[in-house]
């Protein structure tokens, strides 16, 4: 099989999309097309069915993914080992944790890491869902739920801290509940179930003081959204307080209740137990998570 066309057709089924893929490969939609069509040819079989909105893998095309994953899995992992062996960490380090995580305070703190290490490539994958760090879709992941996977190691770097939120706007409106369960006659900004949260039991605030589940006024399925809509006087929500720390516009109700706990893990493969690159980077956000206020 041919190298070139192997590698194409991984970025292609990555992607979804010729159109996507060229731009990763920098070449165009049709040359893309063509080596792929090459390449189903040799085969003798369809790797892609065609749609208007995208490429979707035949059950073959499916076969061919699952292998080219674990091929290039293992030459980034060969490589990386390769570079360990020098004294200084380098490489690249690929990390992933949430949108509103990565978005505030990873990017407010990378710089320090950066200019410490300027031998790593730090790639940041921000998202809520979870990346596969077993397929190396990426090599550590800052979490805020223990992960299920025996392959994985994790170390709990930290507890995080959210409260209930209002803006000045709404509570003049509708007033500032004194008791958890007067959150009955308020409006309620939860995170919902339209995709799957990042954080288990983030929507607390539905339960709390109450027998009854209580129902939103608004769901947004991004925890920085949901403060833009605190800040909007929509209604009140729950956020980690890292997140509005210097907000001057929001203000915390029902003062004397504890706050919701949520612990922080720190997770990478067994495979990479021994690199350099995440010891580095591990002691780094133990040392800042040290500093910072969550």
């Amino acid at each position: 099989m041919d190298w070139d066309k192997l590698r194409i057709f991984h970025i292609v089924a990555s992607a979804g999309s010729f159109t996507r893929a060229g731009e990763i490969l920098g070449l165009s939609q049709s040359a893309v097309s063509r080596q792929i069509r090459t390449l189903e040819n040799s085969l003798q079989t369809s790797l892609f069915n065609r749609h208007a909105r995208g490429l979707i893998l035949t059950d073959e095309g499916e076969t061919l993914y699952e292998t080219s994953k674990d091929v290039f899995s293992k030459i980034h992992i060969t490589e990386q080992k390769i570079l360990e062996g020098t004294e200084t960490p380098r490489g690249n380090l690929r990390i992933t944790t949430t949108n509103s995580f990565g978005s505030t305070w990873m990017m407010h703190n990378i710089k320090k890491f950066i200019n410490k290490y300027p031998e790593i490539h730090v790639q940041m994958l921000v998202g809520d869902q979870d990346y596969d760090l077993l397929t190396r879709e990426a090599d550590v992941a800052i979490r805020f739920h223990p992960t299920e996977h025996l392959d994985l190691i994790q170390k709990k770097v930290s507890t995080f801290h959210y409260h209930l939120y209002a803006s000045p706007e709404y509570l003049n409106q509708y007033g500032r509940p004194q008791r958890p369960e007067e959150l009955d006659d308020h409006r309620l900004i939860t995170y919902g179930n339209l995709t799957k949260s990042p954080i288990r039991d983030i929507d607390w605030i539905l339960d709390a003081g109450s027998v009854k589940k209580r129902l939103p006024i608004l769901e947004v399925n991004n925890i920085s959204g949901m403060l833009q809509a605190v800040k909007a006087g929509v209604g009140i929500g729950s956020l980690p307080d890292y997140l509005v720390q210097g907000s001057t516009n929001i203000s915390r109700v029902l003062e004397s209740s504890e706050p919701r706990e949520f612990p922080a893990y720190f997770v990478y493969t067994q495979e990479l137990r021994k690199s350099k690159r995440i010891a580095v980077f591990k002691e780094f956000i133990i040392e800042e998570f040290k500093k910072s206020k969550f």
